[in-house]
């Protein structure tokens, strides 16, 4: 297979509550999360973050989809973000909402981790 060739997984929570679909864009994971994460749906998120799924330590997680996100979410981004960066890698967060970007800045995730604008940019910059 291509290094750039899209490969996915599908975790999916509740019906309705949260979709999470993981590709390989040329050998970064792109995580696609779609919904509200919260206590009750973060499982699939934290199941595609796993660092035991290949392909390897670089992850963006394509935000655009998300409508909410509450601690929960937040925890799972910084435990990803700190085993990533422990194996040598990087978690990056694509077109996060406008509500998510406001729970983000209020908690300070954003000068933890990186957060880009499109999906492109967080894959090629």
């Amino acid at each position: 297979m291509a290094d750039d060739a899209w490969t996915g997984t599908d975790w999916a929570g509740q019906l309705g509550e949260l979709s999470v679909v993981a590709a390989v864009n040329g050998g970064i994971r792109v995580v696609t999360v779609t919904g509200e994460i919260d206590q009750q749906t973060a499982e699939p998120l934290r199941q595609a973050l796993d660092m035991s799924t290949p392909p390897g330590p670089r992850v963006v997680v394509d935000m655009s989809g998300v409508s909410f996100m509450d601690s929960t979410g937040i925890n799972i981004l910084i435990a990803a973000h700190q085993t990533l960066a422990e194996a040598g890698g990087w978690l990056r967060l694509a077109a996060v909402t406008e509500p998510v970007q406001r729970t983000i800045q209020l908690v300070g995730l954003h000068t933890v981790i990186d957060s880009r604008v499109t999906l492109e940019q967080a894959l090629h910059n």
